[in-house]
């Protein structure tokens, strides 16, 4: 699992790959929550274009 993040213009951007499952779900919310409180943007946006399976704790992460 690899997270990366771009900020421009108030817009955060985070780019998942590989696998988002039970395992990788709290740092992935540790990262996204520390990011965002780092830029404060306007806007987030997850691209999960190179995600190859997401289970529920993956799901969570972006109800939440």
């Amino acid at each position: 699992m690899n997270i990366d993040y771009n900020e421009t213009d108030k817009l955060l951007t985070f780019r998942i790959t590989e696998e988002i499952d039970h395992h990788w779900s709290e740092k992935i919310r540790r990262q996204v929550d520390d990011e965002i409180e780092r830029y404060v943007p306007k806007k987030v946006v997850f691209d999960f274009d190179q995600v190859s399976f997401m289970d529920s704790a993956g799901i969570g992460i972006l109800i939440r």
